[in-house]
């Protein structure tokens, strides 16, 4: 990937922890005999060795697991308060000295590596023009992720007023349009399936999302992307019902 300017400044950034109310401790549920999260992570090294990847995860007890996973993975590793999230990213990209952010949270475990290259080339490419870069809208759910300055980010901090915004690391940028210079990708037409779900939020997602990597692992095919994820699920209905009745808590948020 050819960028114009410094990746040792950029840094993938996953936020995760284990106390999920409707899914405790998913990110470790096991597919071909391994966290989940890692084969997310290990997707996610094949972008550009010059970037950064840290988990930034709570200081409970419970999360100690993540320090262990990142020192066996060789990836960084942040721990930082457990609901202000927004404060959590913050103070991790402060600490590890990043100039720019690519956001993807644990829930997005078969996340399109192509599509974050597309983020973070846009964003890079623009980076004088723009404050962050967004692509989620008309994708799958699970599939966006979100690019952006950790100045902006500690701008936006400043400037928050509503709770949810200290849940939704840069919903108080996707606000303040006026302030924040915002793109938003627009999908291609095969990428684009916006009912369709494959964040891991709930156990049937993870069913869902185990029955994917297995059927593209099994073909050898480790950096399936978002079309490919699409056209198989089209082709079950079983898979495209199983988990369509779940509530995601993105779907409710007004900007």
């Amino acid at each position: 990937m050819k960028l114009d300017t410094d990746l040792n400044k950029t840094g993938i950034i996953i936020a995760a922890r284990s106390n999920s109310k409707r899914l405790p401790n998913k990110h470790f549920l096991k597919v071909l005999k391994k966290p989940i999260i890692e084969i997310m992570i290990k997707r996610l090294k094949l972008i550009n060795p010059k970037i950064k990847i840290i988990i930034a995860t709570t200081k409970k007890k419970e999360d100690l697991k993540f320090v262990k996973l990142a020192e066996r993975l060789s990836i960084n590793i942040y721990r930082g308060d457990e609901k202000n999230v927004t404060k959590r990213i913050l103070e991790c990209a402060k600490k590890l000295k990043l100039k720019y952010i690519c956001e993807i949270t644990g829930d997005c475990p078969i996340i399109d590596i192509k599509l974050v290259e597309q983020n973070l080339k846009t964003f890079l490419n623009n980076v004088n023009n723009v404050d962050i870069v967004l692509n989620g809208v008309g994708l799958p759910n699970g599939m966006g992720c979100q690019v952006y300055k950790t100045s902006a980010l500690n701008k936006s901090f400043k400037l928050i007023k509503k709770k949810d915004e200290y849940e939704h690391v840069t919903l108080c940028m996707r606000r303040n349009t006026n302030i924040f210079r915002q793109v938003n990708i627009s999908p291609l037409t095969e990428y684009t399936f916006p009912d369709l779900a494959v964040t891991l939020d709930e156990y049937q997602d993870f069913l869902l999302i185990k029955k994917i990597i297995e059927h593209f692992f099994k073909k050898k095919k480790m950096l399936f992307d978002c079309r490919d994820v699409i056209n198989f699920v089209k082709s079950k209905k079983s898979l495209l019902m199983s988990n369509a009745s779940i509530q995601r808590v993105d779907n409710t948020l007004k900007l």
